[in-house]
């Protein structure tokens, strides 16, 4: 899957201008993010084929886990607006983390106020992206 996924996209992005490391394309990152993904992917498959190779069984299928994680990123994807960016990514991260069968709520509350500095720090901060930080109501 991931030398599928890798391929396809290295293979798109030289539709688009490439441009070099010193100037970028439109093309170049998403053509060598491509690249590097086939290669894990390669990796990967290399290493479960090796006679070393551990065996493992894959139990039933649990739905409930991934309407869990889908189910709160289309959360974050309608709350942005209206909650703000912090209460946003610290809901999707509670949320997508109850799905964890290793669930603790510390570990989660403290992984999603990390994640929502690193939010405001890299994209607010880093990129000057403007989104709401705070619900549309308080901002009034």
């Amino acid at each position: 899957m991931f030398i599928a996924l890798g391929g396809g996209f290295a293979v798109q992005a030289t539709e688009y201008s490439m441009g070099s490391a010193s100037r970028m394309g439109p093309g170049y990152f998403p053509f060598w993010l491509g690249i590097v993904l086939a290669v894990m992917g390669a990796v990967v498959l290399l290493s479960a084929m090796s006679k070393r190779a551990e065996t493992t069984t894959v139990s039933r299928y649990d739905f409930r886990i991934l309407l869990l994680v889908i189910g709160s990123v289309v959360f974050y994807g309608f709350a942005l607006r209206f909650l703000g960016l912090y209460i946003s990514v610290f809901l999707l991260v509670v949320l997508s983390s109850v799905a964890s069968h290793e669930f603790n709520w510390k570990v989660a509350a403290a992984n999603g106020l990390f994640l929502v500095a690193f939010s405001y720090v890299a994209f607010i901060r880093g990129l000057g992206l403007i989104f709401p930080l705070w619900p549309a109501v308080l901002s009034n």
